[in-house]
């Protein structure tokens, strides 16, 4: 195996090339699945990597020293003043061909009011909205989605799917 040639390190990512391959070095992440009433709880922020809004499930980059439900809770009590109990749904990498961030997915259940104190670069909105018209726009292009949106709406769907067959 190759040694790891750092060629940049930062504060949320690290490039590397290790043989013939570029390598990101990411910190793991977190994404909170909140529904009520039918409705999914998404943020709308604006996203300069890609120059336009996106509809995004709670989700952020888990703190050094954090578990990964420690982190789901506090993303959730930053972009959506929730909290609530978590249950974890499934861990996924983002692109494994370059990068070695992984996705931990959790669902909040039994909600209640909190407070924590946005980053201060973010500027957001909470918004609720029906998880199916969310995936029309986004495959209309009518709405730029996040993976971790993606994912939550799929586990969202399919859940419903099989309560739906439950019943027949």
């Amino acid at each position: 195996m190759a040694l790891r040639q750092y060629l940049y390190k930062g504060r949320i990512l690290n490039l590397a090339l290790e043989g013939p391959y570029e390598i990101v070095e990411h910190a793991d992440a977190v994404a909170v699945l909140v529904e009520q009433g039918g409705k999914l709880l998404f943020v709308r922020q604006y996203r300069p990597a890609i120059g336009s809004e996106t509809l995004e499930i709670p989700a952020g980059l888990i703190d050094p020293g954090e578990t990964p439900e420690q982190a789901a809770l506090r993303e959730l009590a930053e972009e959506a003043q929730l909290t609530g109990e978590l249950h974890y749904l499934t861990g996924f990498y983002l692109s494994p061909g370059f990068c070695d961030e992984k996705l931990h997915v959790f669902r909040a259940t039994h909600l209640r009011a909190a407070y924590a104190q946005p980053d201060d670069d973010e500027d957001i909105a909470v918004e609720w909205h029906n998880p199916r018209q969310v995936l029309r726009d986004a495959r209309e292009g009518k709405v730029q989605i996040s993976a971790s949106a993606l994912a939550g709406i799929l586990f969202y769907l399919c859940e419903r799917t099989e309560e739906d067959a439950a019943y027949e």
